[in-house]
């Protein structure tokens, strides 16, 4: 079963010998199409890697759950950044001095106004963010530039977010808080009420665990504009754009409609054999990289009973329930527990609102879409792959 984040990554020492291996066939039957880039390495990164055996995440030789556990969103936005975990406060100050709102309320209005998706409208108002700073192409400039730029412009997402909501509700935004930390501050932004520890420590294990992970749909997104040459804006709006689907960014969501329909901790056996038996999905299970247990998934857990999160108990119920199930129905496939799963008890734990799921994971993947973009400019080769023709002959 393939989960929500169809994510690739730098490869594994087994994924060098699957590499080695005769290329698989398209639909087509076209030897050495790898749809999907499946297994083809791309890049070389500094930032993460990982281990899909072991089940370890890595950022930047660190391991993301420990990081999880002991620092601030901001410190690890530092190190996907620089390759080192920042000693004081410099970069935090940077962040919440640029969290501001950057565009003027009425402008946002307008962008909070019908029914269209959060995710679409967080897009808008990161391109009108960046039209409205006259962000330029990358190419031909002075580097320093662009990483200003890209921090600048990923500073504002969480006062664009709150801000786009409080809005369509009604509501006016409330101004960012430069004291606070950038977890915190969006919390606030959200309710306009300082939210507690419990709250403030989930969303955060969650940020950093999502911050970042190797080159996922939409983190590719984000290398293949900006080496075109585009505007870190652009890069950071088309990668946005590629989180928005389904596929990809849209699983927490989907999880908590399951447990709604499924209700209590009594009907979860029965449920999840009526799904499958269907040949149902079951949300939260699966992953196209890790071989074991996703590890974000296990500190998510951790962190939904340490705050007594109020649908732990049935999701405790459901996972166990869903695993057993699916181990004996198809021994031969690793089915483990996924990130979106525990994140989706966590998020709401939190107090934000499942519309706004997507949303907060661009807010956290925005930290990684930076590195990346930069570590793009640095050492740019326009990324253009090939196709294989497979459509009618030539006539005449």
């Amino acid at each position: 079963m393939e989960h929500a984040h169809a994510e690739t990554t730098t490869p594994t020492t087994a994924a060098v010998r699957r590499e080695r291996r005769p290329p698989r066939r398209g639909r087509s039957g076209t030897p050495g199409v790898a749809r999907g880039l499946e297994h083809v390495t791309v890049a070389e990164t500094r930032i993460s890697h990982i281990d899909a055996t072991a089940g370890r995440l890595i950022y930047a030789g660190h391991d993301a759950v420990g990081l999880a556990r002991t620092r601030t969103f901001e410190d690890v936005w530092a190190l996907l950044l620089t390759g080192i975990l920042p000693a004081g406060d410099a970069f935090a100050r940077r962040v919440a001095d640029a969290r501001a709102l950057p565009l003027p309320a009425d402008v946002l209005r307008g962008l909070s106004r019908g029914d269209g998706p959060m995710p679409a409208r967080l897009q808008s108002a990161l391109a009108a963010t960046a039209a409205a700073w006259g962000l330029a192409p990358w190419y031909g400039r002075d580097l320093t530039m662009a990483e200003d730029e890209a921090v600048r412009l990923a500073a504002t997402a969480p006062a664009l977010v709150a801000a786009l909501w409080r809005l369509g509700r009604g509501l006016d935004p409330v101004p960012a808080d430069p004291g606070l930390g950038h977890v915190a501050d969006y919390l606030r932004m959200l309710d306009g009420r300082t939210p507690g520890p419990a709250a403030v420590m989930a969303a955060e294990r969650y940020l950093v665990l999502t911050a970042e992970h190797g080159l996922n749909a939409s983190t590719f997104t984000a290398r293949v504009i900006a080496s075109t040459g585009a505007d870190v804006g652009a890069a950071f709006v088309g990668a946005a754009g590629a989180l928005s689907g389904p596929l990809h960014g849209g699983a927490p969501s989907l999880v908590l409609e399951m447990l709604d329909e499924i209700g209590s901790v009594e009907r979860a056996g029965s449920w999840i054999a009526d799904a499958m038996a269907r040949g149902q999905r079951l949300m939260g299970f699966g992953h196209r990289v890790y071989r074991t247990e996703d590890p974000r998934a296990a500190c998510l857990r951790e962190t939904a009973e340490a705050i007594g999160a109020p649908r732990f108990a049935l999701a405790r119920a459901v996972e166990i329930e869903a695993l057993g199930r699916l181990r004996r129905a198809k021994p031969d496939r690793v089915l483990a527990t996924n990130v979106e799963f525990w994140a989706a008890v966590v998020l709401e734990a939190a107090g934000i609102p499942r519309a706004l799921f997507t949303p907060t994971f661009t807010i956290a993947r925005l930290a990684g879409w930076s590195a990346h973009v930069l570590e793009q400019i640095r050492d740019n080769r326009l990324i253009r792959p090939s196709a294989t023709y497979v459509g009618p002959p030539v006539r005449g």
